[in-house]
């Protein structure tokens, strides 16, 4: 079986010039780390595309990619292969997969390349939106939303980018599994001896330290907090997992 260590993650972002695919949207920028062991490797992919059509003013107000910008770009067949070298046999870590790799399938489909138009089929696709929503259900998951709850910086994205977003992606990624909050180089900050390949070292139990004040919830809160679960059963069709434990008769 192979190690975690040795896995290879590429998280991977694309932005194009609007959606859906179906109605002739094309890529016009693809971002990709390469991590392994849970650390960064330093490789990267990054290029921006001609696609060959307008985009939308909608999608340009998101990214700030001009069609402008984009004259004099190399187009996906120019850059096709050294792509698909990038993300081959590798697991890629994408926020709304779903949307990404319809984009990836149709590039490839459109150069006539049967065989890589389904990146699944030579890829593990890991979709990071359905792992938030899994894990924080009933609150938002978007990249702005987990870089808050997870206290990684995203101050420098006041539009999208795809490189810049996949390295933000790579950080929530890791904190969402487990691991440190950031993705340092590897062979830098860590003793390769003592890191188990999940994303930091040894963990040690403090001691010594008084017990953590405990602060009750006031009558407000918990009015609150009887609204939201109700909130919640009525959307659900039933009462939440939460009031399924804390109502049990005792016995």
């Amino acid at each position: 079986m192979e190690q975690q260590q040795d896995k290879r993650f590429v998280i991977l972002d694309t932005e194009t010039t609007g959606m859906p695919v179906s109605e002739g949207h094309r890529i016009i920028e693809i971002g990709c780390v390469e991590v392994i062991g849970r650390r960064l490797t330093g490789r990267h992919f990054h290029v921006y595309l001609q696609p060959d059509r307008e985009s939308d003013e909608g999608a340009i107000n998101v990214h700030g990619i001009t069609d402008t910008f984009l004259v004099g770009k190399p187009r996906f067949g120019d850059v096709a292969e050294e792509f698909f070298e990038f993300i081959e046999g590798a697991t890629l870590v994408i926020h709304n997969a779903a949307f990404d790799v319809g984009f990836i399938n149709n590039e490839f489909a459109l150069l006539g390349q049967q065989g890589r138009a389904d990146i699944a089929q030579h890829c593990t696709i890991l979709d990071t939106l359905l792992l938030a929503r899994s894990r924080h259900p009933g609150q938002r998951n978007s990249l702005d939303a987990l870089c808050k709850r997870y206290d990684i910086d995203n101050s420098g994205r006041e539009l999208h980018g795809a490189l810049l977003d996949s390295e933000l992606l790579a950080d929530v990624y890791l904190a969402m599994t487990g691991g440190q909050t950031s993705l340092s180089l590897a062979g830098h900050g860590a003793d390769a001896e003592g890191d188990d390949g999940q994303g930091g070292s040894e963990i040690r139990r403090i001691t010594g330290r008084a017990p953590g004040r405990v602060i009750m919830a006031s009558a407000e809160e918990l009015e609150a907090h009887a609204e939201r679960l109700a909130a919640i059963a009525k959307s659900a069709g039933g009462p939440s997992m939460w009031q399924a434990l804390t109502e049990m008769p005792a016995g």
